[in-house]
């Protein structure tokens, strides 16, 4: 069985991390399973943590008052999600759900966001890391957009 540090050591998100740094944030994770339909992160609430997906299938969703939600990405394992844990005021931004029983490393956000004030080098780089997977994800949902209004 593989050990959180080396699926993390393994992950793309985490490549070429420092030594250093990949000691400390092992330190805040752990592994969640989640059972299919179970919402992981609730819009408005306080972001805690983020996931390392590691297998299953999650939607990133739109709550909408007396309609079904609109789905903004489906996402799989490999992919990281959770950014707001670390951008003030730290809280979810969308509701994501479980499609089916996922298999999660979860990474408690106020612990990583002390070892990144303690150490604002480490800070700098994870925030370069989510960057990418934010702009990412801004395109994947950009064409969605320009799918649904082509449609029209």
């Amino acid at each position: 069985m593989e050990t959180i540090e080396y699926t993390i050591r393994q992950h793309v998100f985490f490549k070429e991390l420092k030594e250093e740094y990949l000691k400390l944030i092992v330190g805040c994770a752990k592994n969640v399973v989640f059972k299919k339909d179970e919402v992981i992160l609730k819009e408005d609430r306080t972001a805690d943590n983020f996931y390392l997906i590691r297998s299953g299938l999650v939607a990133i969703e739109i709550p909408l008052e007396g309609h079904n939600p609109i789905v903004v990405q489906t996402i799989t394992g490999g992919d990281i999600l959770g950014w707001s844990w670390f951008i003030p005021p730290h809280q979810n931004r969308f509701n994501c759900r479980a499609l089916q029983p996922t298999k999660t490393i979860a990474f408690d956000g106020r612990c990583l966001r002390n070892k990144c004030e303690e150490n604002h080098d480490l800070g700098y780089d994870l925030l370069k890391r989510l960057a990418r997977v934010l702009a990412q994800r801004l395109e994947a949902t950009r064409s969605q957009l320009i799918n649904l209004y082509e449609i029209r």
